[in-house]
């Protein structure tokens, strides 16, 4: 995963999630999803589906023989990538489900661990803070374009390590070495840009940036400044 100065969330990170709950729990977790069943049940058999399932008051509805096939349908997404819950639901509204379908659908998937905004916004976090290096504000920022609640976002962000400033410290040493050709006024200008997009805003960034550039001018193969 490349760690562009942006920030952004891509979709090539799809969180590897191991959405706990299911009773399947023993099954091996492939790129963010659950792999095929095990030889010992049928072909396309699957623990949502068993008898004991939240069960789908279909009488007279002309949508229930879509619920099966959408059900199938988002499972196989989640087996490439997680989703939210609000996620999911976008995904169902690619078929012709009533909002009754939709809902069992989710509820289904929720009762078995398959989706999980709590155990997803733990990893948004985890992979925000220890792969990409990003400030508190752009995970903040990623959580909620992916749809987590409000108050499951900042539970996950209330478990992020205090120290931001470490964080965009070795940010900006990594930065602050490509900038010697650069005036000083210049440099600071740009890491402290960069900071502010990986979410380090304010005066955290112009502290990091300053501590960066000033280590760098103070070493023999440091930043040497026009």
């Amino acid at each position: 995963m490349s760690t562009s100065d942006h920030g952004g969330e891509s979709e090539g990170l799809a969180p590897v999630i191991p959405l706990f709950g299911g009773p399947r729990r023993d099954e091996p977790v492939v790129d963010g999803g659950y792999d095929a069943p095990s030889d010992e049940h049928a072909a396309g058999w699957h623990p949502t589906w068993s008898v004991d399932r939240p069960t789908y008051d279909d009488d007279g509805d002309e949508h229930a023989p879509n619920v099966e096939a959408a059900e199938k349908a988002l499972l196989k997404k989640l087996r490439t990538r997680s989703m939210s819950i609000a996620e999911a639901r976008t995904q169902l509204r690619e078929h012709e489900l009533d909002a009754a379908g939709v809902e069992h659908v989710l509820a289904s998937l929720e009762a078995y661990g398959y989706l999980d905004d709590a155990a997803l916004a733990e990893q948004l976090v985890h992979a925000g803070v220890d792969r990409k290096g990003q400030g508190r504000q752009v995970i903040a920022q990623t959580l909620a374009k992916r749809g987590i609640p409000r108050d499951v976002a900042d539970a996950a962000l209330a478990t992020m390590p205090d120290d931001d400033l470490e964080r965009a410290l070795e940010y900006a040493r990594s930065k602050a070495r490509s900038m010697s050709s650069l005036d000083r006024d210049t440099a600071l200008r740009r890491l402290t840009g960069q900071l502010a997009r990986r979410g380090y805003g304010g005066s955290l960034a112009m502290t990091a940036a300053r501590t960066a550039l000033d280590e760098g001018s103070g070493s023999s193969t440091g930043v040497r400044f026009r």
